[in-house]
């Protein structure tokens, strides 16, 4: 697929958070932003005996820096896998995903590896975070593996955003559900990455807890311009993004920009009807 081809059929997803039903796709309104994250004709197949399942059926999609994508869909739409084929933890069957100007879908194994470790950040709904170390010790542990020591200022001002700075020295099981997720979040971010991809960060929160974590990540997209796709099962998390990808049957059936829950719940309620 050209880049030709690629403007006509891709989702371009820009910071802009609210449209009209007269103005154009909000990433058309963003001048001189780049994209953070291309997926051109993704398809991802699996083979569940004698059959083939598509998860992913030739989705195209433009994620622009600064900007916060939200992933929707019913169980079983692709979404996941969407975040796995996008972040490089899952192989693509065909077409290319590139983060940045690297086109990550051509990477051999080692150099994909570590291209994760220092491009891209990850937040999951269990957190991750080793019950041994400090909070401290698991935000710089990947910086340690890699070799790259810590950039103490850059970390300073992620405690000070995250709130975390009273937590350093206390280990996960010391801490609550929403403060482990901010430590996660931090470690994310500790390495400059790319682009985060957040798995259901607020799926095993309270209400309040979440709430927190869904204003933080907004936080470090208007505060820090960085660039986040996250899956979520929840209208409520959603709404926090610029723009909501909706999914079905391994495709996008609908982006909506900075739609409100009553929005986003007439979209999904129509794609269960059908």
């Amino acid at each position: 697929m050209t880049d030709a081809d690629l403007s006509a059929t891709a989702l371009d997803l820009g910071p802009t958070r609210h449209a009209t039903p007269d103005s154009r796709p909000a990433a058309a309104q963003v001048s001189g932003t780049r994209p953070a994250l291309t997926l051109r004709s993704v398809h991802r197949e699996y083979v569940d005996g004698e059959e083939v399942v598509a998860a992913l059926s030739g989705v195209s999609l433009r994620v622009d820096q600064g900007s916060f994508l939200a992933v929707m869909g019913p169980s079983g739409s692709g979404k996941t896998t969407l975040l796995h084929c996008a972040s490089g933890l899952d192989r693509t069957t065909s077409g290319t995903v590139t983060i940045g100007d690297t086109t990550v879908s051509s990477l051999k194994e080692p150099e994909l590896t570590h291209f994760r470790r220092d491009r891209v950040g990850f937040v999951f709904q269990s957190y991750n975070l080793l019950p041994t170390l400090t909070a401290e010790d698991n935000i710089t542990l990947p910086l340690r593996l890699a070799g790259r020591p810590p950039d103490r200022e850059w970390l300073e001002e992620l405690v000070r955003l995250v709130g975390v700075g009273d937590r350093l020295h206390r280990r996960p099981g010391e801490l609550s559900g929403g403060q482990q997720q901010r430590v996660a979040i931090v470690r994310a971010l500790a390495a400059r990455p790319d682009i985060v991809f957040a798995d259901e960060p607020t799926g095993a929160l309270d209400s309040a807890r979440a709430r927190g974590i869904l204003a933080l990540l907004r936080g470090i997209v208007d505060e820090l311009g960085q660039t986040v796709v996250m899956v979520t099962h929840d209208v409520k998390a959603a709404v926090n993004a610029h723009s909501t990808a909706v999914m079905s049957d391994g495709r996008i059936a609908d982006v909506l920009h900075g739609s409100d829950a009553d929005a986003l719940n007439r979209r999904l309620a129509s794609l269960e009807r059908n």
